[in-house]
C-alpha cells in the first residue's frame, strides 16, 4: 500500500472543489506520477463535545452530498488504477482530541457506542457501495478501545455483514498494544506519528536510530498476533523539529519557521525503518487535499507534503521494491 490521505476541503464556502469532482481527479493524476497505488479519504462525522454522545452525519455539507462525492471519488481512484481505503472520521466541535472522549457514565457510553455504531454502519454500507477496498472501523478511540470487548466483536460482525473488504483500525501510535479486537480484523492499523528523538535539534543518525526503536516495537506488536501491519496515518509537518511531537497540529502554533528538510528527512527515516520489513503492508501520508492547490486548509509549515523536498522524498520511496511486494510475480516463473 503506497498510499496518500487525501483530506475533504473542510471549507462550506468552496463548493465544488472536494472529493469527486475535477480538483480531485487532478490531484490523483499528480500523485500517479509519484508512484501512489492507493488513497485513503476520510469522510468526517461530527460530535459536539467529549462528553457528548450523539454523532452528526453531516460535515461542511450534508451527509447525502458527501456520500455521493465518496462514491465518485472511489470511482477517480479505480479508474488510475489506484485502490482506496475509507476512514470514518470524527471531528470534536469544542476541541479535544477523539480519543480522550468520555460519556462519563455507563449510560453514557451506551448511548455513544450506539451512535457510534449507526456512523460507521452508515458510512460501511457506502463504502461498499462505492466498490471501496478497504475500510478502518474507527479513528484513535484511545479511550474505549481497550474495553467493551463483546461490543466490539459484535460490531464488527455487523461491519463485515455490510463490507466485504479488507477491515483495519486506526489505533493512536501508543494505543496499538491495548487494542482488543486486532485478531477480527485484516490488518493491524496504526497512525504511526512515534516520536523520533526526545530532544530538539537531533541529527539524521538519531532520527534514524528512533524510527528503528519504533519499528522494533511494531514488529513485537505484529509477531505476536501474526497480522501484517498498515501506517494508516504517518506525516510530519514542514517546521524545526517536527519528529519530536510530531502530533502537534501546525495550525494552533505561529511564528513558525518552516523547514523543508526537516519533513524530508523525517519521512526517510520512519519510512526507511520498514520497508524492509515483511510484516509492513503500506503506509498512507498525511496528507494532500482534494484540491491541490488550496494552500488555505493548512498553515504553510503544516504537514502536506505538495511542492516540499519531502514530496520527492516519498515517490523515490514509493518506487523502489519492499519487503512486502511479491517478486517475482507468480506469472514471471
Amino acid at each position: 500500500m503506497r498510499g496518500i490521505t487525501v483530506g475533504p476541503i473542510e471549507s462550506s464556502q468552496q463548493i465544488g472543489r472536494g472529493y469527486g469532482t475535477p480538483y480531485s481527479e487532478a490531484l490523483l493524476d499528480e500523485l500517479a506520477k509519484m508512484n501512489v497505488t492507493w488513497i485513503s479519504i476520510t469522510p468526517f462525522g461530527r460530535i459536539w463535545s467529549l462528553d457528548s454522545t450523539d454523532i452528526l452525519m453531516d460535515f461542511e455539507a450534508p451527509y447525502a452530498l458527501n456520500r455521493t462525492a465518496v462514491r465518485t471519488m472511489v470511482q477517480q481512484a479505480h479508474a488510475r488504477g489506484m485502490a482506496v481505503l475509507v476512514i470514518p472520521h470524527l471531528w470534536v466541535e469544542m476541541g479535544g482530541w477523539r480519543g480522550e472522549i468520555d460519556p462519563g457514565s455507563d449510560i453514557g457510553w451506551a448511548k455513544y457506542r450506539e451512535s457510534y455504531r449507526r456512523f460507521v454502519l452508515a458510512w460501511a454500507e457506502d463504502a461498499a457501495l462505492a466498490g471501496a477496498d478497504a475500510f478502518s472501523i474507527g479513528v484513535e478511540c484511545k479511550s474505549w478501545s481497550g474495553r467493551f470487548g463483546g461490543w466490539w466483536t459484535t460490531f464488527i460482525a455487523e461491519v463485515r455483514s455490510s463490507f466485504a473488504g479488507l477491515l483495519t483500525y486506526s489505533a493512536n501510535w501508543d494505543e496499538a498494544d491495548a487494542v482488543l479486537f486486532w485478531d477480527q480484523l485484516d490488518l493491524i492499523g496504526i497512525n504511526a506519528f512515534f516520536p523520533l528523538a526526545d530532544h530538539d535539534g537531533a541529527t539524521d543518525s538519531e532520527y534514524g536510530d528512533g524510527a528503528r526503536r519504533a519499528a522494533q516495537a511494531i514488529h513485537d506488536t505484529a509477531s505476536v498476533l501474526d497480522m501484517p501491519v498498515v501506517f494508516v496515518e504517518v506525516g510530519y509537518t514542514s517546521r524545526p523539529n517536527a519528529a519530536v511531537q510530531p502530533w502537534l497540529w501546525p495550525d494552533d502554533m505561529t511564528h513558525v519557521i518552516v523547514d523543508e528538510r526537516e519533513q524530508a528527512r523525517a519521512v526517510n527515516a520512519m519510512l526507511g525503518a520498514v520497508a524492509s520489513e515483511s510484516w509492513f503492508a503500506g503506509a498512507f501520508l498525511w496528507r494532500y487535499y482534494a484540491n491541490i492547490d488550496d494552500v488555505s486548509q493548512e498553515a504553510a509549515w503544516g504537514f502536506s507534503p505538495h511542492g516540499k523536498l519531502a514530496e520527492r522524498t516519498i515517490a523515490a520511496i514509493y518506487s523502489v521494491p519492499w519487503a512486502v511486494d511479491p517478486s517475482p510475480w507468480p506469472w514471471e516463473n
